[in-house]
């Protein structure tokens, strides 16, 4: 088993850092999915004599939604050449586009992507989270 940990790879980007994109990427599916699991809208319930204090601002709202998207989109850019590769080869790697034994060909063609739209690229992958989590386990990581 001791040969397993000898890879033909060597990530640039942290394993652990890998794992803080598939929780920011979970947050926001789950954000999403919390907004569309039932297709009804939510209307608050006031007692007899309760006044309505809350004084809703959908554009607050929204904007505080769009914090974690904002966030995830950060990250990745301050993430250097090397590392967004590696994080958009193992998502092809856990989405089955590429065999763990082909990771220097999933970085190669990741690196030809133009590394400014990697956070768009990624936040429209629908499974991301999963995806990547499959990839780190494919590589052993």
């Amino acid at each position: 088993m001791q040969q397993r940990l000898e890879k033909e790879w060597d990530l640039s980007i942290d394993p652990d850092t890998v794992r803080l994109f598939i929780l920011k990427a979970k947050a926001l599916s789950a954000a999403v999915n919390e907004d569309y699991d039932d297709g009804a809208e939510h209307e608050v319930e006031f007692d007899g004599d309760a006044h309505a204090s809350h004084h809703h601002d959908g554009l607050v709202e929204e904007a505080s939604e769009d914090l974690t998207e904002e966030e995830f989109r950060e990250l990745i850019n301050d993430l250097n050449i090397d590392e967004a590769a590696e994080l958009i080869a193992l998502a092809w790697v856990g989405r089955g586009d590429y065999d763990a034994s082909e990771w220097a060909d999933a970085v190669a063609a990741a690196r030809e992507r133009p590394r400014k739209r990697a956070a768009k690229y990624l936040l429209g992958l629908p499974m991301l989270a999963d995806w990547l989590e499959e990839g780190l386990e494919a590589i052993g990581a």
